[in-house]
């Protein structure tokens, strides 16, 4: 008999959104938890066996020395290694500290800054390791989880989107919130996965699933953004749940100097 594959999902950085969502599935993650060897789940079982692993899921970004330790040790465990959620996949909205003064951050928050052992910096997994697939998302959305799982347990690449948010937006008959009321949306450079829920709610999209295949960032600030909003707000409106994805964070490290310069001949 063909032994079941041996996964672990594992916690570094994050709010546990994603694996919340793994667990929300309840049904398909009954006839899931059946087929695998589910040995290390620590959200949902005391079951915590070591590896090695066959799979390893991976929430969370890396925001300390002894996180990225841990990963290096748990990718030496695994064969394959799928990250899912903004948090592992762009560093997730803790990356805001790559912008800012990390150590005036610790002394403004904590009573006892010395007691704090964090890195500079939140940084995605495949910053420090190989990844085999990412699942984007703040969270992650449940269908796409499932098909990675299944694809997993089936021995096959999971399929999913790399289309824009303003696809499915179309498909579905919502009107443009851009056009229509002029109201700012990341939704042209934004990968979908999320149904397209904020255009539908009369919202601009906040780019939950990070930037989509080669976006035109300067061109969508230029068209979309700046004639709706300032640069300032533009910045902000990056520097979201993937504000450290690379085409994201540059652009908006672009405004930002735009911002600056002008600021400073004033």
């Amino acid at each position: 008999m063909k032994s079941k594959p041996k996964i672990a999902i594992i916690k570094f950085a994050s709010c546990d959104g994603c694996q919340l969502t793994l667990l929300d599935a309840e049904d398909e993650l009954l006839a899931i938890a059946d087929a695998v060897d589910l040995a290390h789940f620590a959200e949902a079982s005391s079951r915590l066996d070591a590896g090695p692993y066959d799979v390893a899921i991976v929430e969370g970004s890396i925001t300390t020395e002894d996180d990225r330790l841990r990963l290096l040790r748990l990718r030496d465990e695994c064969r394959w290694m799928v990250t899912i959620g903004a948090c592992a996949t762009s560093g997730g909205i803790q990356a805001l500290r790559n912008f800012a003064d990390h150590e005036e951050f610790i002394r403004a928050v904590y009573a006892t800054p010395e007691t704090i052992h964090s890195l500079a910096t939140s940084t995605p997994i495949a910053s420090h390791v190989r990844v085999d697939f990412e699942l984007r998302g703040c969270p992650v959305d449940k269908s796409q989880l499932l098909e990675v799982l299944s694809s997993l347990i089936a021995g096959h690449r999971p399929r999913t989107s790399t289309e824009s948010v303003c696809q499915p937006c179309k498909r579905k008959g919502t009107i443009c919130v851009v056009v229509a009321q002029g109201i700012p949306c990341l939704g042209p450079i934004t990968q979908s996965g999320c149904g397209s829920i904020c255009p539908a709610f009369d919202r601009g999209c906040y780019g939950c699933f990070g930037p989509t295949v080669q976006p035109n960032m300067a061109g969508h600030s230029q068209g979309v953004l700046l004639p709706r909003m300032s640069e300032r707000d533009a910045v902000n409106l990056l520097r979201g749940f993937n504000a450290a994805a690379p085409s994201f964070q540059q652009e908006s490290v672009r405004l930002w100097q735009i911002t600056q310069t002008r600021d400073s001949t004033r």
